[in-house]
């Protein structure tokens, strides 16, 4: 495969898993006064920690400019978790 589009498809992959992290964080925040609030919270962490191994992975091979973003996802991410706890 090559190299560029190793670099897309890792990107690419590290932006979903952000977006999904971001959407699990919400669904947790809108339940918190539901029952199943510590099931959600506990998905928002998974998909958090999967986020920011896909951003990694990510990092490892992205461009200049994909590295700006990347980074800037892991920022978001690192302040989502500071706020959980």
């Amino acid at each position: 495969m090559p190299y560029h589009k190793d670099k897309q498809q890792a990107f690419q992959a590290a932006q979903q898993g952000y977006e999904q992290a971001i959407q699990a964080n919400g669904t947790a925040l809108e339940s918190s006064a539901d029952p199943d609030f510590a099931m959600k919270e506990h998905q928002f962490e998974q998909e958090l920690t999967e986020a920011l191994q896909q951003i990694d992975n990510a990092l490892e091979v992205a461009s200049e400019h994909q590295r700006t973003q990347l980074r800037q996802y892991q920022e978001d991410l690192y302040n989502l978790r500071k706020d959980l706890y």
